[in-house]
């Protein structure tokens, strides 16, 4: 069994990180103050992104992010600049329990969907000037970038302007995905090579509460992993051959909660048989992901990154617990498909996990000794 040197890697991660203070205090002085330019917030971003392009290359990863440092949220600052979608703040909401929790945005298809602009190239050039600094031909920059289906699952029908799209198929899914394949292109055409798409949806749809939430929407919880897999074909089928392509399926990270559990059963087959992807990044953090079984979807070529150091928290997993859970997970799928992570990013939002920065480097460090010992 050999390292990998294509991504994704043996020791991967999803690509956020916790936003140094400093970093935090000219966001304010931006977006609420207003006493700095947007030149200014954005030397301020540069500065921290090189800082953490060197935090990556420290502990050992090979794919290198820009931590998503010139992020509020995951989501909404890249599907807004999309033509044709509209989206509201996020509402922050305290539990019984006095934790807090993220309701989903709104997100409306107010006409047709179509890509205006080069999102992410900018700052992906930036983020490639740094890892080619770094001088180590084994770094690669990955952009991530939230999943296509946010833009249906959100509001169902009911979000999506019938003037557009009278019938939404094909014609709002193969817009949808001609955007988004405008925008892997233009990344593409700059450099890159590696990008992740984001997904809570799929994931949503394993948590009884949500799938019962889909049904009163008009969908079928039981059709929609399937409707979803033709829909991220029709991006997969676009998008520049050369190009990883990867799906990330997330719970809920915010401050260190979550939204949904549930077994990957209900969108096993779906999402690792019919999607033509090249990688799915699991959570496996906890028992909230259920068993390993539903990996016996898998398919030849594929690769599964295995989420099993929590990012919620600060303890940290032994080797030996690792070790086993993979072991596990190889009753079920080839251990040479198979490769190790944390379950999240550390900071799915501006606001960060409940969890240091000692806590962050001593978690990575524990991934790429891990996986330099069952695969290297």
């Amino acid at each position: 069994m050999s390292y990998r040197t294509a991504p994704p890697f043996r020791a991967d991660h999803v690509g956020s990180f916790l936003r140094p203070s400093y970093l935090l205090e000219a966001r304010e002085a931006y977006f609420q103050r207003k006493a700095i330019t947007a030149e200014q917030l954005r030397e301020v971003e540069d500065r921290a992104i090189a800082e953490i392009v060197q935090f990556q290359r420290s502990v050992g990863l090979q794919s290198i992010t820009d931590g998503e440092f010139r992020r509020t949220y995951f989501h909404i600052d890249f599907l807004e600049q999309l033509g044709g979608v509209k989206t509201d703040i996020p509402v922050t909401v305290r539990r019984a329990d006095g934790t807090e929790e993220l309701a989903p945005p709104v997100i409306q298809v107010t006409d047709r969907v179509r890509h205006v602009r080069d999102i992410q190239r900018a700052d992906f050039v930036y983020l490639q000037d740094q890892v080619h600094a770094a001088g180590d031909a084994a770094l690669l920059p990955k952009v991530t970038i939230p999943s296509p289906t946010m833009l249906h699952f959100r509001g169902g029908r009911a979000g999506i302007s019938r003037q557009a799209y009278p019938e939404l198929d094909p014609a709002f899914y193969d817009d949808v995905a001609q955007a988004y394949a405008d925008e892997l292109h233009s990344l593409y055409n700059a450099g890159c090579r590696y990008v992740q798409m984001d997904d809570t949806n799929l994931a949503y749809l394993c948590d009884q509460k949500m799938r019962e939430a889909a049904r009163q929407r008009g969908d079928d919880p039981n059709e929609l992993p399937h409707r979803y897999a033709q829909f991220i074909n029709k991006v997969v089928d676009r998008k520049p051959a050369g190009m990883t392509l990867a799906m990330h399926l997330c719970r809920g990270n915010f401050k260190s909660t979550y939204a949904a559990s549930g077994n990957y059963e209900p969108v096993a087959e779906a999402l690792l048989s019919e999607m033509r992807l090249d990688a799915f990044f699991l959570e496996y953090d906890d028992d909230r992901s259920g068993d390993f079984r539903p990996l016996r979807y898998l398919g030849k070529g594929k690769v599964v990154v295995l989420g099993l150091v929590t990012t919620k928290f600060g303890q940290l997993e032994s080797k030996d617990t690792l070790k086993r859970r993979i072991d596990e997970a190889v009753k079920y799928a080839p251990l040479d498909q198979l490769c190790l992570s944390p379950q999240c990013g550390f900071s799915s939002t501006v606001h960060g996990n409940n969890i240091a920065v000692e806590d962050q480097r001593s978690k990575l460090r524990l991934v790429v000794e891990t996986a330099q010992e069952v695969w290297g």
